[in-house]
């Protein structure tokens, strides 16, 4: 490829102070080089390349500056915070290696381990699944149950809800032997489908600050299951996990996992992590999209 392609010599800028500056050279977006006299300061190169930036447009700001002296190279990546400085006899085995594979389009990604509180609420929500299968609820209504939960869950740890409202539902508005337990949560999914105009006017207070929820998750009606004691305590005690730790990227994963009790028996086979799915989607589309 064509230098003048992606590149251009001593562009001109206007400094900071008004000056006039020229940037030896400069690739938009991606990287911005300046070159001294043999043995001269990197240290003020690489100020002097960051004094070019309030001239440049926000799209034009660069990742990547390289300063030389023609004897020594120094490359700071300013996503990483890194820098690495190396003699122009080493240059040849640098660009090989991972310091300028973005000169190809490459970019070295960095993923977080996932957080093992991803899984510990695959768990959560599999074991409130076991107890409400074997008390008889299965198939589609049992599978919508579980989302509407899991929505509640997130909106209390999100903002979305008050803090704690679904918790505090739970525990003060249905008797401890959890009879009720199926009556009054779909009371509580009814209201979350009802627009503030369309709800009674003297509901309780409990209700009256839920949200309206729109694109008709809670919609559907079906029978609730019936609850007892254990059930119920199982129930509330998924509330007092904090679900603003999980990541949202992995909710689908999150409910293969609870369906499934084989995927579940096998979380670590089964269960796509959100870093190895940023690893396939990334390059694929998201970039991009982004």
């Amino acid at each position: 490829m064509k230098r003048r392609r992606v590149a251009s010599f001593e562009v001109p800028i206007k400094k900071a102070d008004g000056r006039q500056g020229f940037i030896d050279l400069l690739w938009k977006g991606t990287l911005l080089v300046e070159h001294k006299s043999r043995g001269r300061d990197l240290d003020r190169a690489g100020q002097q390349a960051r004094d070019y930036f309030p001239g440049l447009k926000d799209h034009e700001l660069p990742r990547y500056i390289l300063v030389s002296d023609f004897a020594r190279f120094r490359l700071y990546d300013l996503d990483e915070g890194t820098e690495h400085e190396f003699g122009l006899a080493e240059l040849h085995q640098h660009l090989h290696l991972h310091l300028f594979a973005f000169l190809t389009g490459y970019q070295k990604r960095v993923y977080r381990p996932e957080d093992p509180a991803n899984i510990r609420a695959a768990e959560l929500m599999g074991e409130l699944h076991d107890a409400l299968l074997a008390g008889g609820y299965h198939g589609h209504k049992l599978e919508v149950l579980l989302v509407r939960i899991l929505f509640c869950l997130f909106a209390e740890d999100t903002a979305i809800f008050e803090k704690n409202a679904f918790q505090e539902f739970l525990e003060a508005q249905t008797r401890p032997d959890g009879t009720d337990v199926g009556t009054r949560l779909a009371e509580w999914f009814s209201i979350l489908d009802q627009a503030p105009g369309e709800r009674q006017r003297h509901l309780p207070d409990y209700l009256a600050q839920l949200p309206y929820v729109n694109g008709a998750l809670f919609t559907e009606y079906f029978p609730f299951p019936s609850f007892d004691a254990a059930l119920r305590e199982r129930l509330i005690r998924c509330t007092y996990f904090d679900w603003s730790r999980i990541s949202p990227a992995i909710f689908g994963s999150l409910f293969q996992s609870v369906t499934d009790p084989v995927k579940r028996r096998n979380l670590g086979a089964h269960y796509t992590s959100e870093a190895n799915i940023l690893k396939v989607i990334q390059g694929l589309f998201l970039d991009e999209l982004r």
